[in-house]
């Protein structure tokens, strides 16, 4: 069902851009064949630099220019597979990468966490997408498909050439604290059309992608940065759900997979072994039962999921051996590399181990064309990664993801003439919705309530309303990642169960887990949800007040019994 669904959906659209740049043809069976160029620069190798290439260092250009001499340092010292980007800004990373570059023997892997694009490190430089949970409730893939392909040339502009993305976890957890908003959403198949969309669109484009977090990251309720969470779900529930996405994009051609640091009783009953260092999880499931012969990478070897029960660098020789071919943050790559000379030599690893990931790693390096690497253009490059089509995509992604629960009765009453009240929630200011409404209703007031209004203010503003003939209220979450409860106080919360009885619509610039801490809200005949706080979801939702756009999006959660995944008008 699901190749019918979609695969075909585009197959057009890849064979237009599968020549892209410098690709090379289908990625698996490329890295795993042998090319002349791969084995000339392994022969170049010493056995310390084979071992280096599996290894990626962090870096940032927001710390100064000691810290980025210091990675300097470590590069030309180490001779490092790659380097992942973090916080700064696009000049600045774009120079880093051409010295980096230059003082590395081997190209470097240049790797991103951009699951919504460069935003996600550089928000006040660059364009952020929506996040994958509003992409979760578009029904148009072929736009996702597009954000990829954009995702990719913005990414390559600046030398990257990893995106550690699509994240493919269900979450079907509203209290997990590190997956949330970054799933499609709760259901598998939903996950894994959007996954492909997203995956398919970067990897047209010439960019490595990375899905994660294997063998699924959704349903728990500890942050593996802080600890190591443990799934207690039973073999066959993991296959069936949580692998599900994994296993059918794998079959697509999936070039790499990150694995996840979580404690899995049910496949590896070692204790507190997490699941990046269990050789079972790595190489039985995923290599073998599940075919993967892609780039498989670790999630970030600092977190304290992995090192908290293996110290020192003994997580970063687990790692390999449990079948790993990049390791991403080691803690002390110097001090990893010379465990993994060790290991070998006490016999815990042999040499074809190291041989084997890093031919495959060179050839990954060949294909995205690092062959013939060209230093990144300073030119106009903060013009060229914010580029008005891809505004103008933005924005389409923000208007497909509207989803209207209830009604539109409300919406489709609005009289423009009458006095109409817009009152913004959770905010210090008026809001972008809020003037884009205010040119069209001629008889209105807006009206601004912080998150923590004391009941003197919300007074002030019911005591108002009396003298309107129609409310809008909107909804925000003003925080850079919308969790999934409002920091709302009760006077507030108690406000907007009044407001929902009063014949409101409702707009919602938030988690959509977050309807369910508002008791009440459901009573609002016209909800639309429009899942982050965002201009462009404020922009959407006024075209759906303004009746210029029809709401399309559905739920991709479940949030109560009152709004269940699907819904959506």
């Amino acid at each position: 069902m699901l190749k019918k669904a979609v695969f075909i959906v585009f197959a057009l659209l890849s064979l237009c851009s599968w020549v892209v740049g410098q690709q090379r043809g289908a990625f698996i069976p490329f890295i795993n064949t042998q090319h002349a160029w791969v084995d000339s620069v392994f022969n170049t190798l010493s056995q310390r630099d084979k071992v280096a290439q599996l290894f990626m260092v962090r870096t940032h250009t927001n710390l100064g220019q000691r810290y980025i001499d210091s990675v300097a340092d470590v590069l030309q010292r180490e001779q490092l597979g790659g380097i992942v980007l973090f916080q700064g800004g696009p000049v600045r990373h774009a120079q880093a990468i051409n010295r980096y570059q230059q003082l590395s023997k081997v190209p470097l892997l240049v790797a991103f966490d951009g699951e919504w694009g460069l935003g996600m490190r550089m928000a006040d430089s660059t364009l952020s997408f929506p996040y994958q949970m509003a992409l979760g409730a578009i029904q148009n893939e072929a736009l996702i498909y597009q954000m990829g392909l954009e995702i990719a040339r913005d990414f390559k502009r600046l030398g990257v050439n990893v995106n550690f993305a699509p994240v493919v976890d269900i979450n079907n957890n509203p209290r997990n604290p590190v997956i949330n908003f970054r799933s499609f959403g709760e259901d598998k198949q939903n996950v894994t059309r959007k996954g492909f969309a997203y995956m398919r669109g970067m990897m047209d484009g010439g960019l490595l992608t990375s899905l994660k977090h294997f063998p699924g990251h959704g349903d728990t309720d500890v942050d593996s940065h802080y600890d190591l969470p443990q799934l207690k779900f039973t073999a066959g529930r993991l296959d069936s759900l949580e692998m599900y996405p994994f296993r059918e994009l794998i079959k697509a051609g999936a070039s790499g997979v990150m694995v996840a640091h979580m404690n899995i009783p049910s496949l590896d009953k070692t204790p507190n072994l997490p699941s990046s260092l269990s050789k079972h999880i790595v190489t039985n499931v995923l290599k073998k039962r599940l075919g993967f012969q892609g780039l498989t990478f670790t999630d970030a070897m600092d977190m304290k999921g992995v090192v908290k029960h293996f110290p020192n660098g003994e997580a970063d020789v687990r790692a390999i051996l449990a079948g790993n071919d990049l390791l991403e943050l080691s803690q002390n790559s110097a001090r990893a590399i010379d465990k993994v000379l060790q290991a070998i030599k006490q016999g815990r690893l042999t040499q074809q181990d190291i041989d084997d990931r890093v031919k495959k790693i060179l050839a990954a390096k060949y294909w995205l064309g690092l062959d013939t690497l060209r230093p990144v253009n300073l030119n106009h490059l903060y013009q060229d990664i914010n580029r008005r089509q891809t505004q103008l995509l933005n924005q389409r992604l923000a208007d497909a993801s509207m989803t209207l629960l209830n009604s539109d009765s409300l919406i489709n009453a609005l009289n423009y003439n009458k006095r109409t009240a817009i009152i913004s929630v959770g905010v210090t200011q008026i809001s972008e919705f809020q003037n884009m409404l205010g040119w069209r209703f001629d008889n209105h007031m807006n009206y601004v309530l912080s998150p923590h209004a004391t009941a003197d203010d919300v007074a002030a503003v019911a005591s108002e309303l009396t003298r309107y003939s129609q409310v809008i209220v909107a909804i925000h979450d003003d925080r850079i990642r919308p969790r999934s409860t409002l920091p709302y106080n009760g006077t507030v919360r108690l406000f907007l169960n009044e407001l929902a009885g009063m014949n409101s619509v409702f707009c919602v610039f938030a988690n959509p887990y977050a309807l369910a801490g508002l008791p009440g809200v459901e009573q609002a005949k016209s909800i639309l949800v429009g899942y982050q706080n965002d201009p462009i979801m404020q922009r959407a939702a006024a075209k759906v007040i303004l009746r210029r756009l029809t709401p399309s999006g559905r739920l991709p959660v479940t949030i109560n019994s009152f709004f269940r995944y699907g819904d959506g008008r």
